[in-house]
Parts: structure tokens; C-alpha cells; sequence
């Protein structure tokens, strides 16, 4: 399992969520990531599937509700490290998900990450 700081130390994430809406916690993310140089892709109001995603991704960030977020999981054909779960956006159902087929996931919030450890901070 990757920590918070490895995660701050890969260069492509995807968010997951409203990153659209100014007051949304995707959307603050996102901007985050990209002021500290991330490349950033936008799935759920931006693109509709992970799979749009042309290049290869390295996390994602699920910042949406658990329905949607199980929904573009599991039909997300790329590679990818780790995903990181927001506060908010967890279910039983997407652990037990990503459990079972032995996909590795952090619980905690890319804010913080990026406070923390990005790496032009």
C-alpha cells in the first residue's frame, strides 16, 4: 500500500467528481494539483469514463459519490497505482471491490497531500 507522501510523488492523477463547481471538494483538488504542476484529468462532469484518458495514469482520486464512483471503476480498463478515497466518497461496496480484486488504496484526502508533500510546495 502506498502512503500519502508516494502518492504526492507521482506526476498523473485522476479526479473523480465535480470539478466543475468552485465549492466542491474535486474541483479545489484539482486546481491544487495543477498550481503544484500535476498533470490532471477531470472524469465525471469533464470526461465520462477513465478510459477517455489517453495517456497512462498513475492515481485516482475518488471525490464522488460512492454510486458513481464503484460505476467508473469498474468499468476503468487502464492501469493505474493506487487510488485514494475522499472523505465522503467511500462505500462498503468500493472497498470490498477493490479488496477483492487486490487493487491498492489509501483512505485520506489530497488536500492534505498536497500541503504536506508536494513537491514545489
Amino acid at each position: 500500500m502506498m502512503t500519502m507522501k508516494e502518492i504526492m510523488s507521482q506526476k498523473t492523477f485522476a479526479v473523480l467528481g465535480n470539478t466543475l463547481d468552485e465549492t466542491k471538494y474535486a474541483y479545489k483538488i484539482k486546481q491544487g494539483l495543477l498550481e503544484h504542476g500535476y498533470t490532471v484529468y477531470a472524469v465525471g462532469k469533464e470526461l465520462n469514463s477513465l478510459n477517455e484518458i489517453e495517456e497512462e495514469i498513475d492515481i485516482i482520486d475518488l471525490c464522488i459519490h460512492p454510486v458513481k464512483g464503484i460505476k467508473l471503476l469498474k468499468e476503468c480498463e487502464k492501469n493505474f497505482k493506487c487510488i485514494v478515497i475522499q472523505p465522503g466518497a467511500e462505500s462498503e461496496e468500493i472497498i470490498q471491490y477493490l479488496q477483492e480484486n487486490n487493487i491498492p488504496y489509501i483512505e485520506g484526502c489530497l488536500l492534505i497531500g498536497l500541503r504536506e508533500y508536494a513537491e514545489n510546495n
